[in-house]
């Protein structure tokens, strides 16, 4: 999968921009708050229906505009497509796939696969451990719909749950017949969970030794379930274990919401031992082995968007990255820097098939330098 063309109007600090791309490696130089991550959340907005900041939608509108429009044209599967996101302020969001709007935008979750490379993926090692259940089911929804249904499934009954503690009700039929809910899709999604991390480690170890070198460093995820305490197996049992604890603290205190994986180096955790540069190397690997596995359960190559990648790397690492980014494992490759050297360095591996801007101030303008 490609993005030809990217349309921006009114989106965050950039009122009009049109960029045609390389089908390889596209360059956005510039210093900090000029506005090259923002292109590249316009990108991950079309694909995710979100933005990767966290902020609201009506934050993505320029200051003093009441709309912004980002359209996209790709080449998936072969077949061009177009995507529309309109925002306008105070009403809900719109995404249209060829002129046609999504009843549901859960519906196209997954059909343009995308990997964000960010500084901000520390929080996957230093975070809570929310952090690292987002990730783990934004991954897994785009190659497995019938997960993605668990999950929102499983979130409408917690939710239902939640609020019968937060009302104080006692009637055990009404628990019952919504833990009987949330039982059945939480065997789903820890099944998939398991399977995923299984997989995910074969990937993510390679590539940890790919940007390290070699370095003999001994890395692991490893999936920690409630559901692996529980004496049957089953959530319900572990639901009505803790419901009067539950209503004490008048929320939910097990199941697959409190899940986490733990991420370790040489045996000790990652948030306690491990260098800034090897939690780089971490997440970059992490990243890297999560565009692996979109590529093969969705037969495309995913957008890989790298923003501020370098940072923190020493000079070795970031020469493993760019002999990785460049050669035929990976498709359309989108890049901001700071460093113009990093930048040069990349596109003269390219053989010509890249392109760079400059960005100042939500402007784009061609490098006429190239």
């Amino acid at each position: 999968m490609r993005l030809d063309r990217l349309t921006l109007t009114n989106f965050k600090n950039i009122g009009e921009a049109d960029l045609e791309f390389s089908p390889k490696i596209n360059c956005l130089l510039g210093n900090n708050g000029m506005g090259k991550s923002n292109m590249l959340d316009a990108v991950y907005f079309l694909s995710f229906c979100k933005s990767f900041t966290g902020v609201t939608d009506q934050m993505l509108l320029k200051s003093g505009e009441d709309f912004a429009i980002a359209r996209g044209c790709y080449v998936r599967k072969d077949t061009p497509e177009e995507l529309t996101l309109g925002l306008t302020r105070g009403k809900r969001k719109s995404l249209k796939r060829g002129g046609k709007e999504y009843s549901r935008l859960s519906e196209h979750i997954g059909l343009f696969p995308l990997v964000l490379v960010t500084p901000a993926d520390i929080d996957l090692i230093k975070g809570v451990s929310e952090e690292r259940r987002r990730w783990m089911d934004m991954v897994i929804s785009q190659g497995d719909r019938r997960y993605l249904d668990a999950l929102i499934r499983y979130s409408t009954a917690l939710e239902q749950r939640n609020r019968l503690l937060r009302d104080g009700v006692t009637d055990r039929a009404l628990y019952e017949a919504i833990e009987m809910q949330m039982d059945f899709t939480a065997s789903y999604l820890h099944e998939a969970r398991i399977k995923w991390v299984d997989e995910l480690q074969t990937l993510f170890e390679r590539y940890y030794a790919a940007i390290a070198g070699g370095s003999g460093e001994d890395v692991h995820l490893t999936y920690r379930s409630f559901l692996d305490t529980s004496d049957d197996g089953t959530l319900t049992s572990l639901l009505e274990a803790n419901r009067l604890r539950d209503a004490a603290l008048r929320h939910t205190s097990v199941g697959p919401h409190r899940d986490d994986i733990e991420m370790t180096l040489n045996g000790m955790p990652m948030k306690r031992t491990a260098s800034q540069g090897q939690c780089k190397t971490f997440t970059t690997a992490l990243r890297f082995a999560q565009y692996e596995f979109l590529h093969r359960a969705s037969g495309m190559r995913p957008l890989l968007l790298l923003d501020d990648i370098f940072d923190k790397l020493d000079s070795s690492r970031v020469e493993r990255i760019m002999n990785m980014v460049t050669g035929d494992d990976f498709g359309q490759i989108f890049i901001t820097d700071t460093n113009r050297t990093h930048l040069d360095e990349i596109m003269a591996r390219t053989a010509g098939e890249y392109r760079m801007w400059s960005v100042d101030n939500g402007k784009f303008s061609e490098d006429s330098r190239i």
